[in-house]
């Protein structure tokens, strides 16, 4: 047996340090121990090794675990990726013993191993962090669960909300995230190992022993198909991907609802900044880093399916460019979660502005025009009475409650004295089928939502 390093002695340093992945995969060394711990187990169980050569490669990287945790384990970039380093320092520690670890096993299952374990442990902190979210939203929501605010389309006021239920809608989104993330989960939960560099190994291996030890829900079909395959690292970085636009589209109302213009919201200070020569300003730069962030993870996905859609069977060294963008995505996406669950705690409503918000416009055109239905017109004939009565309106520079009975008749002689009863809130009330924002469908979402949260 011959360590790692003599290997790689004649080639070109910079081909070699261009074609290194220890700079980053080194962050694989808890995922890579751990499965050559398990491998090394299976080995001894199946009398591929001894027993007692288990028990001692298992005490050496266990003690190389330890070194490269309190930051005493020297890389070296000669050695190319964190397999190679790890066993190269194996062999330090236990001599030739060392080369037996990589009995029945090839770099191609064992990096695909690695992966899938990064992946499922970031899985289950990605969802972590999202019911957090979750939890500040509902939060919010139960804060301001009275609070009317003016729900819009196409950024132009279109009909009462309650704040609650705008809050909740941010609440859905997150739960398909959820969803997505524990649909990846399941088929990311597939042990590769064993199956060598392609071909499968002509050794007695367990691997059913190894899926349990590793916590796999099973194992994999076809080795070929299990040392080339990345669609788990591919769902994720979607899933990730559309987490971040849902983030990106709640920073943007943050933004705009931030502003002085609508003045609905305040942020925290501590997700906010000041100017460098404007004093007052109190700009929301968590929110727009958020924005400019969603766009890296797009880049991430596209990356990684270019890299993928023309490489044949099985195992090709574009994959080497797996790792780079997934760890970004993972970063960015948690710490995106993270920063949004604390801004979503800390914000402050400002319910007056809000309120006054709601009588600029004529948010409650379509409740006339209901009005009119239940007094037996046919919707779209009420839609252009209430149509026309809003020019008039506008025209006059009247709000529906400043016009008098006579000029509602004007239009419609259904209009009686109880139009004035039309309001936000009886607005907000009608609307009680189920997903609407009446108090009692939302008070029924606050319920579900908070069972949802529950860790």
């Amino acid at each position: 047996m011959t360590k790692p390093s003599q290997n790689l002695s004649r080639t070109d340093k910079q081909a070699r340090d261009y074609a290194a992945s220890i700079p980053f995969d080194r962050r694989l060394y808890r995922q890579d121990i751990e499965g050559s711990i398990a491998h090394a187990r299976m080995l001894a169980k199946q009398e591929i090794i001894a027993e007692s050569e288990a028990k001692t490669i298992v005490k050496g990287l266990n003690s190389i675990r330890k070194e490269i945790e309190r930051g005493k384990f020297q890389f070296k970039i000669e050695l190319e990726d964190i397999h190679m380093n790890i066993e190269a320092r194996l062999f330090d520690k236990i001599g030739e013993l060392a080369g037996k670890l990589h009995t029945a096993r090839s770099r191609n299952d064992q990096m695909a191993l690695d992966l899938r374990l990064f992946v499922k442990e970031e899985i289950g902190k990605t969802i972590d962090k999202i019911r957090d979210l979750q939890a500040s939203l509902v939060k919010l929501a139960e804060r301001n669960k009275d609070v009317i605010m003016p729900g819009y389309t196409h950024l132009q006021q279109a009909q009462p909300v309650l704040l609650a239920h705008h809050s909740l809608a941010y609440f859905e989104m997150l739960q398909r995230d959820k969803e997505r993330f524990e649909d990846c989960l399941g088929r990311t939960s597939v042990l590769p190992l064993g199956s060598g560099a392609l071909a499968g190994v002509p050794y007695p291996t367990d691997r059913e022993f190894l899926a349990r030890q590793l916590g796999f829900s099973k194992v994999s079909s076809n080795s070929l198909d299990a040392v080339s395959d990345r669609d788990f690292i591919i769902e994720y970085e979607a899933a990730a991907a559309i987490a971040m636009m849902h983030l990106s589209r709640l920073a943007e109302e943050l933004i705009l609802w931030s502003s002085s213009e609508f003045g609905f919201v305040e942020i925290d200070e501590a997700f906010t900044t000041g100017s460098s020569i404007m004093p007052q300003k109190k700009n929301p730069d968590v929110a727009e880093l958020a924005r400019g962030k969603t766009g890296r993870v797009y880049g991430h996905l596209m990356g990684m399916l270019a890299t993928m859609k023309s490489l044949p069977l099985a195992y090709n060294r574009d994959m080497q460019e797996d790792k780079e963008g997934l760890f970004d995505s993972v970063d960015t996406l948690q710490a995106s979660l993270g920063a949004f669950a604390g801004m979503i705690g800390t914000l402050k409503v400002n319910t007056d502005r809000i309120a006054q918000a709601m009588k600029t416009d004529y948010i409650l055109a379509t409740d006339l025009a209901d009005y009119l239905v239940k007094k037996g017109m046919p919707f779209r004939k009420a839609h252009g009475v209430v149509a026309r009565l809003s020019e008039y309106a506008l025209g006059r520079s009247k709000n529906f409650r400043e016009l008098g009975r006579k000029e509602y008749r004007e239009f419609s002689v259904l209009f009686t004295g109880d139009v004035y009863d039309i309001t936000p809130e009886s607005s907000v009330a009608a609307r009680n089928a189920v997903g609407g924002t009446s108090p009692q469908q939302v008070a029924k979402a606050l319920r579900r939502a908070r069972r949802l949260t529950k860790k």
